[in-house]
């Protein structure tokens, strides 16, 4: 195959780069779309849509046949603010999809590193998207099971291609499916000695607004304290946090949302879970209308599994007992609503403190993911 390549610049090209994947995945059952409107907001390139834009820049690049059909796509990324926190000169990709041709992915990742060079990188790293709150890892082990709304699925080609072209492993996320039993475990029939030795208590509040509005920039900045450390990580602006609780508060449900506070009514840790979205969103190809919003509206109010979004606790009151507080409430709530498992976030595969959060329960890895990197010069 002669693969034609050419940069995104119109509207048509940018609204053909987001919906190649519903192309290429319609025969895989376990694929699940993105939301179009989702897309567009990230990819478009303008600050009022992303708010990564205002430390980022990006490229998109489409594939074609010589038929003129789109074979592939993917985004270069640089984070600007990620590669000062890190200290290195790292480009990005991401969205990255592509037909079974190993020239496709080869031309695709020459366009990434031909422009990462020219502004100055030497190092290709992804998928990643522009922002840990982007989806990323590329799926190398669980390709049989239905894929969660907020994570990437790809084909079983994908991995192998990058092997052979010189990528290499640089992180994995591991995802564990937790079996949540009609009884508390043992150990979580004590966490009200966690309340009376550290102060910590679980806030209740009358409505998803007030817990956003009293809470929800702290539990932001508790993300950036606590997923510092963390691969590839950046701070969240005051702006990107803004956007995100504008996307969030409407979808939480106090059942699923957990904040810890201290005496000084000082967060904590939070958990912030969703009823799984999969299937819904599966179902309506990624739209929102006419029927996608009350598919959406119905599995989070009618399900038997829940996605763990996001996990955080503050670095001193980490091992004190913080999350048993958390899944005390967590299961509580999921047992009272009929959910019976919950599907954990990809935590790396290295980070043993997190993984070991489960312990007190049966589970099973659900999927892996993988960060791929290569060294890149002029040559």
């Amino acid at each position: 195959m002669n693969t034609i390549l050419k940069e995104v610049k119109s509207k048509k090209q940018l609204r053909d780069f987001i919906t190649f994947p519903e192309r290429l995945f319609r025969n895989c059952n376990n694929w699940v779309p993105p939301l179009r409107g989702d897309e567009f907001d990230t990819l478009s390139g303008q600050l009022k849509r992303n708010a990564a834009m205002e430390f980022c820049e990006r490229a998109l690049y489409l594939a074609y046949n010589q038929d003129g059909e789109i074979v592939g796509r993917v985004a270069a990324i640089i984070n600007h603010k990620a590669n000062k926190e890190w200290n290195t000169l790292t480009v990005r990709f991401g969205w990255f999809d592509f037909v079974e041709d190993i020239e496709v992915a080869a031309t695709l990742l020459d366009a990434v590193t031909k422009w990462g060079v020219s502004k100055g990188m030497n190092v290709i790293k992804g998928p990643l998207g522009f922002t840990d709150m982007d989806k990323e890892g590329m799926l190398v082990e669980g390709y049989e099971r239905f894929s969660p709304f907020t994570c990437l699925y790809n084909y079983p080609y994908y991995p192998e291609f990058l092997e052979r072209l010189g990528f290499r492993k640089d992180a994995d996320w591991v995802q564990q499916m937790v079996k949540l039993p009609p009884q508390l475990p043992e150990m979580l029939k004590y966490s009200e000695l966690v309340e009376q030795r550290f102060g910590l208590h679980v806030v209740r509040c009358k409505s998803v607004r007030e817990l956003g509005r009293k809470y929800g920039r702290a539990i932001f900045h508790l993300v950036n304290e606590s997923f510092a450390p963390l691969y590839e990580f950046s701070p969240l602006s005051d702006i990107q946090i803004d956007r995100y609780l504008k996307t969030y508060v409407p979808i939480m449900d106090l059942d699923f949302v957990c904040v810890i506070v201290d005496e000084n009514d000082q967060v904590a840790g939070f958990s912030f879970c969703v009823p799984s979205l999969a299937k819904a969103v599966k179902k309506s190809g990624g739209k929102l209308f006419p029927l996608g919003i009350f598919r959406i509206l119905r599995a989070l109010k009618h399900n038997d599994t829940l996605e763990a979004l996001m996990i955080g606790v503050k670095p001193e009151y980490q091992g004190k007992g913080a999350t048993a507080l958390m899944f005390r409430f967590l299961q509580e709530n999921c047992n009272k609503r009929g959910i019976t498992t919950l599907l954990a976030n990809p935590m790396l595969e290295l980070n043993y403190k997190v993984q070991n959060m489960w312990s007190i329960y049966e589970f099973e890895q659900f999927q892996r993911r993988r960060s791929y990197m290569k060294e890149i010069t002029n040559n």
